[in-house]
């Protein structure tokens, strides 16, 4: 009886596993018959014109079961089942589904033809700032703003800033990025992207236009579409400047939307992202073809700045391509220098060390006529190799208007330590009587150990002065 028993157990457990594999081999082909290619057949969307605005379409994709991709035509695109469509102005559009399984994807065609422009639709100013109107036939050509600090830059994408890197003015010249010419043209919202014969690209995606593949970003011989058009969006408050067709606004990053963070009659500043790197989000300022930027010249006043760099200094450094620590304890308290702590300055090797200094640029030009001589101490470690890093101290003092171009109007003097003032503090003088006159400098450098070499080096910095 107890064997009976058994033997009903085993037969009723084998059949369960029967039925479960069954099922498991069916769930299994399920999943084929869903993973297969998707036939042209299978495309089929309707268009339908809203009952309130005929320049706004319903589009329905009646192929159920299939991922849903649309390219509206218009320079936007979207994704689902049922999307809606908004055509501004008169014109012929032509829109392209997509559906897409694992096993592939399958596309379908078809015209919207507007027959009437709904200037309704153009009410956001951003269409009239950027391209002058219905009434300016010829459009609105904007520039990228290469005299203004950040006119490239680039930073993390959970950021609305260039955290990491921003361009100096006038940075990219000679790469085919400034004579580039972006036209706004109202009327068929018709974009012009005049390049000169050469784009600027992003050297992760330089290859999207042709360039070769690399760690530096490429100057690209490349053409440009002359059938682009572009429309401003606004999602969640956010607007976007859309370019149709892959194209994009000079520098090339392989994407088409970029984020409106501002804009007024002259000025605009852009945010995009990176189809290479995406965690990258990057930044473009442009300004409209001839504007200038008006100047606005600080006051001018006497200099008075000190550093001991131990209590709170009056002003602030910004230590350029340097590891500076202030405070920093002094490492020989002996005569000329007793403090207890003094700044620490280490020039970085390798390209990125080359121009290494510390500077500040003040809210005030300088009056030299009245104060006009910077003092400070320094400590060069014999342990430096000054065969191939210059035991040097230079101090500039630049007009920071000029961007990356300061340079080109400075005045510099440079002291140049001997070896019997290596292992000790040394006090050095810059006497700027000589340009007394000069009354355009708002900016001071201090460099220490030469420019324009990859070569290291450990120096100290104490008791800063001009007053």
């Amino acid at each position: 009886m107890k064997l009976n028993y058994i033997i009903k157990q085993t037969a009723g457990f084998l059949s369960l596993l029967f039925v479960l594999s069954f099922s498991a081999c069916k769930k299994e082909n399920n999943d084929k018959e869903l993973d297969a290619a998707p036939t042209a057949d299978q495309v089929k969307f309707t268009v339908t014109p809203t009952a309130t605005n005929a320049n706004v379409v319903t589009l329905v994709n009646q192929s159920p079961g299939f991922k849903a991709l649309w390219d509206l035509g218009n320079g936007a695109t979207a994704d689902g089942n049922n999307v809606t469509a908004s055509y501004p102005l008169a014109g012929t559009y032509t829109v392209k589904l997509t559906i897409a399984t694992a096993g592939g994807s399958v596309s379908s065609t078809k015209t919207v033809v507007i027959a009437a422009t709904n200037p309704a639709m153009l009410t956001d100013p951003a269409f009239t700032t950027l391209s002058g109107g219905l009434s300016n036939a010829a459009g609105f050509t904007w520039v990228i703003d290469q005299k203004s600090a950040g006119h490239l830059g680039v930073g993390p994408i959970t950021s609305q800033a260039p955290d990491w890197y921003q361009a100096a003015a006038d940075e990219k010249n000679g790469q085919g990025f400034y004579d580039d010419e972006m036209t706004f043209n109202m009327n068929a919202l018709k974009y012009t992207y005049d390049n000169k014969g050469t784009t600027f690209a992003n050297a992760a995606n330089a290859p999207g236009i042709g360039g070769p593949a690399g760690s530096n970003d490429p100057t690209v011989n490349y053409t440009p579409a002359t059938n682009l058009t572009w429309l401003v969006t606004e999602t969640n408050g956010v607007k976007y400047l859309t370019i149709s067709g892959g194209g994009f606004i000079s520098y090339y990053l392989g994407v088409s939307q970029y984020q409106i963070l501002s804009l007024n009659e002259n000025e605009m500043w852009l945010r995009c992202l990176d189809k290479a790197n995406a965690g990258n989000a990057w930044y473009l300022k442009l300004v409209k073809k001839g504007y200038v930027r008006p100047v606005i010249q600080k006051p001018l006043q006497a200099a008075n700045l000190s550093d001991d760099f131990q209590a709170t200094a009056n002003f602030s450094w910004t230590a350029e391509n340097v590891d500076f620590v202030r405070p920093y304890d002094n490492p020989a308290k002996f005569p000329v220098n007793t403090s207890a702590k003094a700044g620490y300055y280490e020039k970085k090797a390798g390209g990125d060390g080359q121009y290494g200094n510390l500077n500040v640029t003040l809210p005030y030009r300088f009056n030299l006529a009245t104060t006009n001589k910077v003092r400070l101490k320094v400590f060069f470690p014999g342990g430096n190799d000054f065969t191939k890093t210059p035991a040097t101290v230079s101090v500039k003092l630049q007009n920071s208007l000029l961007g990356g171009n300061a340079w080109q109007t400075q005045t510099e003097i440079v002291k140049t330590l001997t070896a019997v003032q290596y292992n000790t503090w040394t006090q050095l003088e810059f006497d700027f009587s000589g340009i007394s006159g000069q009354t355009l400098y708002d900016k001071i450098v201090v460099q220490l150990g030469g420019e324009g070499h990859p070569n290291p080096g450990l120096f100290y910095i104490d008791d800063f002065e001009f007053k």
